[in-house]
């Protein structure tokens, strides 16, 4: 549904989703492909887990503090892209545990066919990378037209907020 937001809480309810989109998109492609393509730059590429751990502890730790400090409208913002950073975590577990499989497999020296293996194991994060770009960036969108997922409505409903439209 489509709500009455004030200016304010639009910009607030913004920021989780570009502070995601940051870490997906500058982080964990830009600065990723930039340290691996140059050889270089290859020694900092340990750069991008970090930057992304602490994103993503940000994000959790904030979305909590939301849910007893920021208007109605911005804490839904903040759960959804909670949620979001939440199975984020869960594909980088995933693919670090091909890795990990694949080096043990490997027994510490792995060849062509095991890049091969991690390569197909990691595809599912990469696709799900895209996904959550998209989605993210049609959250800015709503989060700009004061629009809710109905599942959020349903989970923290608010019933003294306007409505403009129903969906």
């Amino acid at each position: 549904m489509r709500y009455e937001v004030s200016d304010e809480d639009i910009v607030k309810a913004k920021h989780p989703h570009e502070v995601f989109l940051i870490n997906l998109i500058f982080n964990h492609i830009l600065l990723f492909v930039a340290f691996l393509s140059a050889s270089s730059l290859q020694e900092f590429l340990f750069v991008v887990p970090i930057v992304s751990a602490a994103i993503l502890i940000y994000m959790l730790w904030r979305a909590r503090k939301s849910r007893f400090t920021d208007p109605w409208y911005v804490k839904c913002h903040w759960q959804l892209a909670a949620r979001r950073s939440h199975l984020f975590i869960i594909m980088l577990g995933v693919m670090a545990l091909v890795i990990l499989g694949v080096w043990i497999a490997s027994g510490g020296n792995p060849g062509p066919q095991h890049y091969a293996i991690g390569a197909v194991g990691m595809f599912p994060t990469m696709v799900t990378v895209l996904a959550l770009i998209i989605m993210e960036s049609e959250a800015v969108a709503q989060a700009g037209s004061g629009v809710i997922p109905k599942w959020l409505e349903e989970r923290y409903p608010n019933p003294q907020v306007k409505v403009l439209e129903g969906s």
